[in-house]
C-alpha cells in the first residue's frame, strides 16, 4: 500500500511537528486517514475483520506515539476498531439467522415456524450492539427481541449447508469492508457536525439577562453562545484572556463581530468577577472515563472559583473527545510543556539563567504547561452532541463507543 503509507507518514510528520492543533481537526483527519487505510487494505477470504483490525491497530499505534498528548487520535482509532467489531458481529448474526431460518423453512411446519419468528434487520443490529456492550441497568431495561436466540439446525443437508456457508463467506468478504467504510463516513460526518449538534441545546441552558464566563478560545463555545443569541436570548459574556497564548482575545473579537455583549478580563480577575456570573461555560481538550477534564491551562482555577461561589461549571465536548482511559493509566500523557518564549523574551532574564556554563550563577526555570486537569467533582454538567450528562454517567456513555479489547493501544508513550 504505497499510497496509504505515504499518507500515514505525512500525517505522522504533522503530528510530531504540532502542525495540527485542536481535537476537532485532529479527530477528523485521523478518521479520514483510517478510512483510506481500510479502503486499500486487502481483505483475505477468511478472518476479514481480524485483518482490518490488525491494519488499523498498526497505523493507530504509530499515530498515538507521534503525539500522545493529542488524545483524540487514540479515541478515533478505538472508535474505528469498535466499528469493525460491530459490523462483523452484525453480519455474522444476520448470516447465521438466515441460514438457520432457511433450514427451518425446509424441515418445520407452520406451527414450528411460529416458535422461531424471522428476525428483522433492526432487531439483529440491536442484538449485536447489546452483545458488544458491557452489562448495565440500561441494557437490562432495553426491549430485547424474544427471538434473539438463534435456533439450532439439524445435521441433515450437509452439501447444501456447505454451499450456503461458502456463499455466505464470499458475500461477507465483499460486504464487510463496504459496511465499515460507510460507518466510518458516518463517524466523519458526526465529527463535522458536532458543533451544530451541541449549539442546538444552547436555548435550554442560557436564559435571559444571564452573565456567562469562559476562558480562552473554543469554537464549540463560540457556536454555543451565538446559537443562544440567535434564539433571541440577551446575555453578557465575560472572557478570561487565557495567558500566555491569549486565545481569549480571539474569542472576544469573534463574539463582538457577531453582536454579543462581551467583556474581556485578565485571568487574575476571575475570582473577583465570579460572584457576578450565573454560569461558566468552557470547552475541553479531552474528557476522561472518570468524568475528569483535560482543558487549557487556567481552567482548574476557574472551576475552583465557580465551586466556591456555587456557580454551575458546564463543559462542552463532542463525542470524539470522550476518552476511555483514566488519568491514572500509565499510557496517558496528560500534559506537555510549551516554549518559554511565550512567557518572556530570550534576553530579558538571560543573566538569571545557567546554560550549562558551569559558572554557578542562579538558575531560572521557566515552566509553561499546556493543559490543566479538572477533577469530576468540579464539573456540574457535560453537554455533548448526544445531550447533557452528569460526570458520573460519562463512563457509561464511553462504554457505548469503545470495546474493552481496544483500550490499551500503546504501552510506552513517548513525548515531553
Amino acid at each position: 500500500m504505497p499510497d496509504t503509507q505515504a499518507l500515514v507518514n505525512d500525517f505522522l510528520n504533522k503530528l510530531r511537528k504540532r502542525k495540527i492543533e485542536g481535537s476537532h481537526a485532529t479527530a477528523r483527519q485521523t478518521a479520514e486517514l483510517l478510512r483510506s487505510v481500510i479502503s486499500q487494505q486487502r481483505v483475505p477470504y477468511t478472518n476479514q475483520a481480524g485483518a482490518l483490525i490488525d491494519a488499523v491497530r498498526a497505523v493507530g499505534e504509530q499515530l498515538i506515539a507521534a503525539n500522545p498528548v493529542e488524545l483524540s487520535v487514540g479515541n478515533i482509532v478505538r472508535r474505528v476498531l469498535n466499528i469493525i467489531r460491530e459490523e462483523d458481529l452484525s453480519l455474522t448474526t444476520a448470516a447465521m439467522a438466515g441460514l438457520n431460518l432457511s433450514a427451518a423453512s425446509d424441515e418445520e411446519d407452520d406451527n414450528e415456524r411460529r416458535d422461531h419468528p424471522i428476525l428483522s434487520a433492526a432487531a439483529l443490529a440491536a442484538a449485536s450492539r447489546s452483545t458488544l456492550r458491557p452489562p448495565s441497568l440500561q441494557t437490562l431495561l432495553e426491549d430485547a427481541p424474544g427471538s434473539a436466540a438463534v435456533p439450532h439446525t439439524s445435521s441433515s443437508g450437509g452439501d447444501s449447508e456447505g454451499k450456503s456457508k461458502s456463499a455466505d463467506r464470499s458475500s461477507r468478504s465483499r460486504k464487510l469492508k463496504h459496511d465499515v467504510i460507510e460507518a466510518v463516513n458516518e463517524l466523519i460526518q458526526e465529527i463535522a457536525t458536532c458543533h451544530e449538534q451541541i449549539a442546538e441545546q444552547a436555548i435550554e441552558h442560557i436564559h435571559q439577562n444571564e452573565v456567562i464566563l469562559t476562558l480562552g478560545s473554543s469554537r464549540t463555545v463560540l457556536e454555543f453562545l451565538y446559537a443562544a443569541k440567535e434564539k433571541k436570548r440577551s446575555f453578557r459574556v465575560f472572557i478570561a484572556e487565557g495567558a500566555p497564548r491569549y486565545q481569549g482575545h480571539l474569542l472576544a473579537k469573534e463574539l463582538v463581530a457577531r453582536g454579543l455583549q462581551t467583556t474581556l478580563i485578565t485571568d487574575s480577575a476571575v475570582f473577583a468577577m465570579i460572584s457576578r456570573v450565573n454560569m461558566v461555560i468552557v470547552g475541553a481538550h479531552a474528557v476522561m472515563a472518570n468524568g475528569g477534564v483535560i482543558a487549557p491551562v487556567g481552567l482548574n482555577m476557574v472551576a475552583l472559583a465557580a465551586q466556591k461561589h456555587a456557580v454551575p461549571f458546564v463543559v462542552l465536548a463532542g463525542s470524539h473527545k470522550l476518552c476511555p482511559l483514566y488519568p491514572h493509566n500509565p499510557e496517558v500523557l496528560l500534559n506537555e510543556l510549551r516554549s518559554p518564549s511565550e512567557l518572556l523574551d530570550f534576553g530579558e532574564f538571560s543573566d538569571c539563567m545557567d546554560f550549562g556554563s558551569g559558572t554557578g550563577s542562579p538558575t531560572l526555570h521557566v515552566v509553561n504547561p499546556t493543559f490543566d486537569y479538572v477533577p469530576p467533582k468540579l464539573v456540574s454538567l457535560f453537554i455533548t452532541d448526544t445531550g447533557g450528562h452528569n460526570p458520573s454517567y460519562m463512563y457509561r456513555l464511553i462504554a457505548d463507543y469503545y470495546s474493552a479489547d481496544d483500550l490499551v493501544l500503546q504501552r510506552k508513550p513517548t513525548g515531553n
